[in-house]
């Protein structure tokens, strides 16, 4: 990782990510943050996780909703106690793709999405998402599981800049990139 940038820097790059080992944290982070932002009145688009814990499964249920509308999909399959190997379901992470880029034609103010994980690393996943609100040039923030961070830098390179899995500072940054967002395309 000797291009990835080191620090928390100034809140200048409109693609943010927090890096993380345990889910639940940064999960509770996007939590707060996307509410506080609806309730400053900005448009909020992306898709928040929640995973469950089930006992006598390798793994727990996991869910993504969509911020705006409510909308929730099961994004993991149920393979049975002694299955091993991902459990993605990638047909229903398809359908969640192709929802969250028809919700970029809303214009969001930002777009928080809540894993760059196994399938976005390997070129799936909601990695098609990231690529489209990138190009609109709508400021995103993503969490990135250490074990994916060189998957990371390698698709977003020095674009991006991390930040605390804390509530105040990704509020923070968040509301700078939506201003200088807005003057911007003011300005033009």
């Amino acid at each position: 990782m000797e291009n990835a940038p080191q620090g928390y820097g100034d809140f200048g790059r409109p693609l943010a990510f927090i890096p993380f080992r345990q889910d639940d944290a940064a999960d509770r982070v996007f939590r707060e943050v996307s509410r506080r932002l609806v309730a400053h009145g900005l448009r909020v688009e992306g898709l928040l996780q929640h995973a469950q814990k089930d006992e006598g499964q390798c793994c727990g249920a996991v869910d993504v909703q969509d911020i705006a509308t409510g909308r929730s999909w099961q994004i993991m399959q149920a393979l049975g106690p002694n299955a091993r190997g991902c459990r993605l379901d990638f047909s229903v992470l398809s359908e969640v793709a192709v929802f969250a880029e028809g919700r970029l034609r809303t214009r969001p103010d930002i777009v928080l999405l809540s894993r760059f994980g196994k399938a976005e690393a390997g070129g799936g996943g909601l990695r098609s998402v990231f690529e489209a609100a990138f190009l609109a040039g709508v400021p995103m923030l993503t969490s990135v599981k250490e074990a994916y961070l060189d998957d990371w830098y390698a698709f977003a390179g020095e674009l991006s800049q991390p930040l605390p899995a804390e509530i105040d500072a990704v509020l923070d940054w968040s509301l700078t990139v939506i201003g200088r967002a807005e003057r911007d395309e003011n300005a033009a």
